[in-house]
């Protein structure tokens, strides 16, 4: 494998693993730990690579950030997957996530973090490919996070009119960590069930 080769498909993984957040060209640069040169090479052949053949992804570029999206012409398909959310189940994971999403709301993926513990991206971009959370906004303050929101699949979904059909928090919502995560979960498995986990 030459060194060309090796970068593009650090380039790939690294937009992968991003998500919908994207990575700039510097960014990559320092992940990849090489030089702007070597990663613009690497991402030109990656668009070669995805034009060509059947590929269902495509590389995007938006105010210079880079992400891996899937091609417009599959949208009919994934539309119809989003509109069966019982098609596949959520994990334990992902019910975690939403129901922090949906009382603390707009949240970025970051403060999602502080409250379970551990990394959430996976989760977090499960449930915007399912349609039951979008992005809402950006932060204020540097880096401009992503905030999240639920969307109204999610009302159809878990079967309520408004947010604040919601089942209410009991006054003890102020604890934070593990507490707080476990109060989100008990409020919400005890009014939606569990049968959603999955594995």
């Amino acid at each position: 494998m030459n060194n060309e080769t090796r970068i593009t498909g650090l380039v790939e993984s690294l937009l992968f693993v991003a998500g919908e957040d994207g990575l700039t060209a510097r960014q990559l640069a320092e992940a990849t730990e090489t030089d702007l040169e070597a990663v613009q090479r690497g991402l030109v052949l990656l668009e070669k690579e995805y034009g060509s053949g059947g590929r269902g992804i495509m590389l995007a570029e938006l105010a210079g950030t880079f992400r891996l999206v899937t091609k417009p012409e599959h949208s009919d398909a994934i539309r119809r997957l989003l509109e069966n959310p019982t098609a596949q189940s959520l994990t334990q994971a992902s019910l975690e996530v939403l129901a922090i999403i949906a009382y603390r709301q707009p949240i970025t993926r970051v403060e999602v973090e502080e409250i379970r513990g551990v990394k959430s991206e996976r989760p977090v971009q499960t449930l915007v490919s399912r349609g039951l959370v979008r992005e809402t906004g950006r932060a204020e303050g540097t880096g401009r996070a992503i905030l999240y929101g639920t969307t109204d699949a999610f009302l159809d979904h878990f079967g309520l009119a408004a947010l604040e059909d919601l089942p209410k928090l009991s006054e003890s919502d102020t604890e934070e960590g593990e507490e707080e995560l476990d109060l989100f979960m008990t409020s919400f498995t005890e009014t939606f069930g569990t049968d959603e986990a999955g594995e």
